[in-house]
């Protein structure tokens, strides 16, 4: 049986995610294996800290779509630190990402 994923887990897929340029939200929730309310949850703390911004599409080709997301230098930052190896309980206490 497969453990849980932390938040802090899930918060890195998201950026890694958004971070290959799948940024429309669909593409973001199928890609991180997350449900639309937990992806809802956890896009808005990265948006209001200044890891992922937030646009508004202006497409003519799918006019379902309203947003989608590009990755800022601080969340590349923080993907960069994250992926030097440390200890993952670690980082979990020093974030503290509100829900």
């Amino acid at each position: 049986m497969k453990r849980r994923r932390s938040k802090l887990e899930i918060c890195v897929a998201v950026l890694l995610t958004v971070k290959n340029r799948n940024n429309k939200p669909t593409h973001i929730m199928y890609e991180a294996n997350i449900s639309w309310k937990t992806l809802q949850r956890i896009l808005k703390p990265l948006v209001s800290q200044g890891l992922v911004r937030e646009m508004d599409v202006i497409d003519s080709i799918d006019e379902r779509t309203k947003k989608c997301y590009e990755i800022t230098q601080k969340g590349e930052n923080v993907v960069k630190y994250l992926k030097t190896g440390k200890d993952p309980q670690e980082i979990e206490e020093l974030s503290e990402i509100s829900w």
